[in-house]
């Protein structure tokens, strides 16, 4: 009787922290259900396909919601527990297990990355399926590349040697003296790891990260279990993409996770759960100043920023906002059919996580953070966040 008893309270607690109203940034608050509909009404309008999506308040989630389809044409519906394809979410996880490392001495942030290997860099050469190093041979910058800048994005690397026009990998700026967004430089410290531990990626996060968490549907590498629970992404009309399932970890990409799991990422992230003071903190420290008008495309190489009056840096795998109610960080996900954002206030102990499969969910990211938590400071435009029908400022 006890024990019903206490199965009785629990949930009369949980619907009822779920009842109550949301604080925002400006000390206003939301009804769930207002929130819900603005929800629904944006999705409807932009024609966003599916989205999960949880809000906190004092570091806990507080609204953990999932709207329309997994999967647009068998109708069927997204749930809380469904599997995404997480894209650059990817590095702020490995951010923070390579800071675990960092706490336990297996790597330093600023000793070069080549003082680690047995070999010259450019000497490991892969199969043609996957990324060597040998076409910076003659490039000896690489020598300085340090495990903060492939956190901070200044290692000089491109974000992908396949988007550069000759497709191959060349160092593009000075090691640590200006920010470009670098998946190379993500894998380029994988690779790394994987060396010093003698250990596959998949395993070191899940030793690290996944396990230590909780986070017990996230992996790097797909799994058979996801096969019946995950969703697709979707073009903007709404026309399913076809699945990536990958079969090798990859730091800067792979990783599928649930809104839940992500939830408790987010909670470590806030709280710095896991991590050493130092670790936690050097995270969210600005390490280089963001000067570019877009993050990418022809204005990420159009600076209308100075140091002095830029509100936006890199940290250790997150970006860095400054804004009038505190600081900021955030990371985003995006790929085809893909949309994912995160943005934290510590200071304020408020948080909104999204996912969506959908071409079309950034659209409406600028609306429904204003609308949750009264978000008005997130970089919308250098993120690329052009809201629906911006021409009209309508939604």
């Amino acid at each position: 009787m006890k024990t019903i008893s206490s199965l009785l309270l629990t949930c009369f607690f949980a619907a009822t922290c779920f009842a109550q109203s949301i604080k925002r940034l400006d000390n206003t608050t939301i009804a769930p259900q207002a929130l819900t509909a603005r929800i629904q009404q944006l999705m409807d309008t932009a024609r966003v396909t599916g989205m999960t999506i949880a809000v906190f308040n004092r570091n806990k989630p507080v609204y953990v919601r999932a709207f329309g389809f997994a999967d647009k044409t068998t109708k069927a519906p997204m749930d809380t527990g469904t599997i995404f394809w997480a894209c650059s979410y990817s590095k702020a996880v490995f951010a923070y297990c390579v800071m675990k490392l960092v706490d336990q001495h297996v790597i330093d942030l600023d000793t070069p990355l080549v003082r680690y290997l047995p070999k010259s860099l450019p000497d490991y050469v892969f199969d043609k399926k996957t990324r060597g190093y040998q076409d910076i041979r003659e490039d000896h910058r690489y020598e300085k590349i340090t495990a903060r800048m492939c956190l901070d994005h200044t290692t000089g690397l491109p974000n992908y040697r396949g988007f550069e026009e000759d497709g191959k990998l060349k160092i593009k700026s000075d090691p640590g003296t200006l920010y470009g967004y670098s998946g190379e430089g993500i894998y380029l410290l994988q690779f790394v790891l994987e060396q010093i531990t003698g250990k596959d990626y998949e395993t070191i996060a899940q030793e690290q990260v996944f396990k230590p968490l909780g986070m017990s549907h996230s992996n790097y590498i797909w799994q058979k279990a996801f096969d019946a629970r995950h969703c697709l992404g979707h073009d903007t009309a709404q026309h399913a993409y076809e699945f990536d399932a990958r079969t090798r970890a990859h730091a800067a990409g792979s990783l599928y996770t649930t809104i839940t799991d992500w939830d408790r990422f987010l909670t470590a992230m806030l709280t710095g759960e896991g991590l050493s003071r130092k670790s936690a903190a050097a995270m969210l420290q600005a390490q280089i100043p963001i000067l570019s008008k877009k993050q990418f495309g022809p204005e990420a190489l159009v600076y209308d920023k100075t140091p002095a009056t830029t509100n936006i840096f890199y940290g250790l795998g997150v970006g860095l906002l400054k804004t009038p109610v505190g600081r900021a960080f955030f990371k985003e996900g995006h790929s085809e059919g893909w949309g994912h954002y995160t943005i934290a206030f510590p200071e304020k102990q408020m948080a909104v996580a999204i996912m969506t499969n959908s071409d079309n969910g950034e659209d409406i990211f600028k609306a429904l953070l204003e609308t949750a938590i009264g978000d008005v400071y997130t970089p919308w435009y250098w993120e690329n966040y052009i809201p629906y029908n911006h021409a009209t400022a309508k939604y």
